[in-house]
C-alpha cells in the first residue's frame, strides 16, 4: 500500500511546525557548549551535569508545551484546577525538601503554598484583572507557585535554623510564660526579613536593572510595550501578595512541630545539622 504523503504531512503538521520552531533552540546550544568547554578547561567536572541539566530541561519543557497546548485547546475551567494543584504539589515537595529538618515539611510547605497562591488567584478573578481560562490562570498560576516555593522554603529552613541557634533564649521565655509565638517573635520575624527581602529587592530594581520574563515575552511577542508594562506590574503586585501570604502562614503551620502541646521545645528537632 502506498503511503499518501499528503495525508501523512496533515496528520502531523503540528509535529513538522513543532521541529522548524526548535532551529533556534538548537542553535542556542552553541552558548552550552562553550560552557562545557570552559568547564573542562578549568577542571570542573560539571560537563556531565550541565549536558544533563540542558537535556532534562528540553524534554520537561517539550512536554509541558504539549499538555498546555492540549489544556488551552478544552477551554476546560477544570484543567485549571488539575494543573494548578500538580504545580502546588510539586512546589510543596521541592520546598519541603529545602526545609528537611522540619517535620512535615513537604505538608507545610505545601499547605503555605496552596493557601497564598489560591487568595491571591481568587482576588485576581474577582478583581477582573484575569479571565478565569486557561490560557491566563495556568501561567499566572505557574508564577505565583514558583515564587512562593522559593520563599516559603527559605522561611522554613531560616526559622528552624534561628531557633537551633538561640534555644537558651527561646526557652528561657517558655519558662516565663510565654506562649510559643511570643518566645520565638524575633526569629519569625528575622525569617520573615530573610525570604522576602529579594522579592522586595525585585520590586524595587524591575525594569532598570533587567526586563522580568512575562514583560519580555510580551514585547518578543510582538505586544506593546505599554502593555507590557501593564502586565508586569500585576505579575509583580501578586507575587508579593502571595509569597508573603505562604511564608507567614509557614511560620504558623511550623510551630506545632517545634513545640509540645504544654508549650516545651520539641528538643529533637533541632538536634541534627
Amino acid at each position: 500500500m502506498d503511503l499518501d504523503w499528503e495525508d501523512f504531512f496533515k496528520d502531523y503538521e503540528w509535529l513538522i511546525v513543532f521541529l522548524k520552531g526548535m532551529v533556534k533552540p538548537a542553535a542556542a546550544l552553541a552558548v552550552v557548549l562553550l560552557a562545557v568547554v570552559l568547564s573542562y578547561s578549568q577542571n570542573l567536572s560539571l560537563e556531565g551535569e550541565m549536558i544533563y541539566s540542558v537535556f532534562r530541561s528540553f524534554v520537561q519543557l517539550s512536554v509541558i508545551g504539549f499538555v498546555l497546548q492540549f489544556i488551552f485547546n478544552q477551554e476546560n475551567s477544570g484543567w485549571i484546577i488539575l494543573a494548578y494543584l500538580f504545580m502546588v504539589s510539586v512546589a510543596g515537595y521541592t520546598a519541603g525538601k529545602r526545609a528537611k529538618h522540619v517535620p512535615r515539611g513537604k505538608y507545610v510547605a505545601g499547605v503555605s503554598i496552596l493557601a497564598g497562591t489560591s487568595i491571591t488567584m481568587f482576588m485576581l478573578v474577582v478583581l477582573n484583572v484575569f479571565p478565569f481560562t486557561p490560557r491566563y490562570m495556568i501561567p499566572v498560576a505557574g508564577m505565583m507557585v514558583g515564587n512562593a516555593m522559593t520563599v516559603t522554603g527559605v522561611t522554613m529552613k531560616q526559622l528552624r535554623d534561628d531557633i537551633k541557634m538561640q534555644l537558651n533564649l527561646v526557652e528561657t521565655a517558655l519558662a516565663l510564660g510565654a506562649t510559643p509565638r511570643q518566645a520565638t517573635l524575633q526569629q519569625v520575624k528575622r525569617a520573615l526579613v530573610i525570604s522576602l527581602s529579594p522579592v522586595l529587592d525585585n520590586c524595587k530594581t524591575v525594569g532598570l536593572i533587567s526586563l522580568p520574563g512575562a514583560m519580555t515575552g510580551m514585547i518578543m511577542g510582538g505586544a506593546s510595550p505599554l502593555e507590557a508594562i501593564q502586565l508586569q506590574i500585576v505579575v509583580m503586585n501578586m507575587m508579593v501578595g502571595a509569597a508573603t501570604v505562604s511564608s507567614i502562614t509557614s511560620t504558623y503551620l511550623c510551630w506545632p512541630s517545634f513545640f509540645t502541646k504544654a508549650y516545651q521545645l520539641q528538643t529533637h528537632v533541632f538536634c541534627s545539622d
